[in-house]
C-alpha cells in the first residue's frame, strides 16, 4: 500500500469514526509579517498562522478547542497572543512565557493571570539561557514557583530529556502543590541502554505517583531510510511504555495531523471509551483548568 492509500483511508476512517470531542492542547501561534517579526517558526519565510487558520486546520479533524502555548521568548508576545485569543472562542486558552528567574516574574505573573485565558506559563530548555536543570538551584526561582503555584496555573515542561525530566521530580518535591505537565514526552523516544531505560521508567513512575500530566501528542518516528510515517510498530511500544506507567488519568492529547489521529484514537479506543474520552479532553480540564468558551466543547 502506498502512502497515498494508507492516509485516504485513515481520513475515511476518521470521518467515519464516532463523534468524540477533541482538545488540542498544543499549538502555536506568529506572524513573522509583524513589523517586529517574530523568533519563531525558525523556517524561514514561514507565513503567519493565526487563530483563523487554527480553526480551519482543527475543524475537519474533529477538534473542538485548542490551547495555545507560547512559542516566543518576548514577555509582550503574551499580551499579543491573549488579544489575538479573545475574539475566537474555539481557543480555550493559553500556556504563556514568563522566566520564573528574572525579578519582574511576580510583576508580570499578577498582570497576566487576571485574564482568564491565561492557563499557565512555560518553561524547560526551549530558548537559549532557559535551563531549568539550573534554575531550580536558585532560591529565587523556587520562591517564585511557589508563588505561582497557589495560583492555580500550570507548568509546562519543555522539552524532553532525561536531566530535565529528573530536575522536574526534584521541582514536584520543593513545590508540591505545583500542577505540572510534561510537554511531548513520547518524542523523545525509549533510552536503548538497559540501565538508562530503568532509570527513566524510575524516574517516571516517581511523577506519576505525584500527579504530573504528560502530553501525547505526535507520534515518536524512528529516522529510518524507507521508514512509513505513523505506521502503528515503530509508535506502540513508546506508547505502551508510557501507557504502562501512567494510565488513563494524566495523559493529554495535542496535535492535528490526521494521520496521527487516528492511530492514537484506535490506540485508546482499544483501552475503553472512558480512556479516550479522558486522553482527548477531559483530562486537558484538570491539566490546565480551562473554561468552556463554544456550544461544541464539553465540560466535565
Amino acid at each position: 500500500m502506498n502512502l497515498d492509500r494508507r492516509t485516504l483511508l485513515l481520513s475515511a476512517s476518521l470521518t467515519a469514526a464516532p463523534s468524540l470531542p477533541i482538545i488540542d492542547s498544543h499549538f502555536h501561534i506568529y506572524d513573522p509579517t509583524r513589523p517586529q517579526g517574530s523568533p519563531f517558526p525558525f523556517t524561514p519565510n514561514a507565513p503567519p498562522f493565526l487563530p483563523k487558520d487554527f480553526r480551519e486546520s482543527a475543524v475537519p479533524l474533529g477538534i473542538v478547542g485548542g490551547i495555545k502555548v507560547e512559542a516566543s521568548p518576548w514577555v509582550e508576545d503574551n499580551l499579543w497572543v491573549l488579544m489575538m485569543i479573545e475574539s475566537e472562542p474555539m481557543i480555550v486558552g493559553m500556556v504563556g512565557n514568563l522566566d520564573p528567574v528574572k525579578p519582574e516574574f511576580r510583576e508580570y505573573l499578577e498582570r497576566y493571570r487576571k485574564n482568564k485565558l491565561f492557563l499557565g506559563i512555560r518553561y524547560g530548555n526551549v530558548w537559549k539561557g532557559q535551563d531549568l536543570v539550573a534554575a531550580i538551584q536558585k532560591p529565587e526561582c523556587i520562591d517564585n514557583l511557589k508563588a505561582f503555584a497557589e495560583t492555580g496555573l500550570t507548568l509546562e515542561v519543555a522539552n524532553p530529556r532525561l536531566d530535565l525530566i529528573e530536575t522536574t521530580l526534584r521541582l514536584k518535591d520543593k513545590v508540591p502543590n505545583l500542577r505540572i505537565v510534561l510537554g511531548h514526552l513520547q518524542a523523545m523516544g525509549l533510552p536503548a541502554e538497559p540501565k538508562v531505560l530503568e532509570g527513566y521508567a524510575a524516574t517516571l513512575r516517581e511523577l506519576k505517583q505525584r500527579g504530573v500530566f504528560v502530553k501525547v501528542s505526535g507520534l515518536y518516528r524512528p529516522r529510518n531510510a524507507g521508514d512509513v510515517p505513523y505506521d502503528v510498530k515503530a509508535y506502540k511500544p513508546v506508547m505502551d511504555f508510557i501507557w504502562d506507567i501512567f494510565g488513563e488519568d494524566l495523559l493529554v492529547y495535542s496535535g492535528r495531523n490526521r494521520a496521527a489521529l487516528e492511530i492514537l484514537r484506535a490506540y485508546f479506543d482499544a483501552k475503553s471509551l472512558a480512556a479516550s474520552e479522558k486522553y482527548f479532553w477531559k483530562n486537558s480540564v484538570r491539566a490546565f483548568r480551562w473554561v468552556r468558551r463554544d456550544s461544541r466543547q464539553p465540560t466535565l
